[in-house]
């Protein structure tokens, strides 16, 4: 018996990378998984990995997944994706926010599209898919909510500063993941009452996923060397695995894999 058996995962961005591993995990401790995301095909070889074949790879292993198309800048979109995930695996009561763009430049430099496209995919479209999960996460009972954040929300402080931040350390990637932040602990105290969790997940440090390391990988030919985010996968399983009042938490995967011997 798993710990999740009986659940079942909606998971975005979960192709590749963070909510790859994330999936797989949630499949081993039992729960079924809607890998969600936009790729069904390869067409970046920087980019490998399809809703398919991570769903195939599942399956193999003993679990059960689907690979369900989701585009988070469209409402239409996740509405549909959400009710596949109901109709072929009978609800949904666990839903994390992964997917993600982080946007090059500075104020002075970003292109207006830019800006548009992190809030929509970044913050808007997992506020949409909360929000059409809710009532499926209700009706089961309870469930959880969890928010894969990023070191760039924690607040950099008052100046002086010694260096000029990083591509990576962009306000606007801070900004958006920040405002999740916020969002998930005013939604936590909302939906306490439901026996529903909202909790914030971040890798302690730089993950180098495909997405993490595309900017920078040859894209003819590419270095398929990834790392592996296990520990974002256990302290996801184990954020399920707790009573519904541990709610409103921003945690680390180091730290929860440490403090709970994961």
């Amino acid at each position: 018996m798993g710990s999740l058996d009986g659940r079942v995962a909606l998971v975005t961005g979960a192709s590749r990378g963070i909510g790859e591993y994330m999936a797989v995990h949630f499949a081993k401790a039992g729960a079924k998984v809607a890998i969600a995301a936009r790729t069904t095909e390869v067409t970046d070889k920087r980019l490998p990995g399809t809703i398919y074949s991570v769903a195939e790879t599942i399956n193999k292993g003993g679990g059960e997944a689907i690979g369900v198309q989701m585009n988070m800048r469209d409402n239409e979109s996740i509405t549909a994706g959400v009710e596949e995930t109901v109709e072929k695996l009978g609800g949904v009561d666990i839903v994390v926010n992964n997917a993600a763009i982080l946007v090059p430049g500075s104020l002075e430099t970003v292109q207006d599209r830019h800006i548009d496209l992190i809030w929509q995919i970044d913050l808007r479209g997992p506020l949409i898919l909360m929000k059409r999960a809710l009532p499926h996460v209700k009706s089961a009972g309870g469930g959880d909510f969890i928010n894969i954040s990023s070191r760039a929300g924690v607040f950099p402080g008052p100046g002086p500063y010694e260096e000029t931040p990083s591509r990576r350390d962009g306000s606007f990637y801070g900004m958006i993941k920040s405002g999740l932040e916020r969002f998930s602990q005013g939604l936590a105290k909302e939906l306490q009452a439901d026996n529903i969790k909202v909790n914030v997940l971040s890798p302690q440090g730089r993950i180098k996923t495909p997405g993490n390391i595309w900017a920078e990988n040859d894209p003819e030919n590419p270095s398929l060397e990834f790392e592996a985010a296990d520990e974002m996968g256990k302290a996801g399983v184990w954020i399920c695995e707790q009573p519904a009042t541990y709610t409103g938490h921003i945690l680390f995967d180091q730290d929860v894999c440490s403090e709970q011997n994961l």
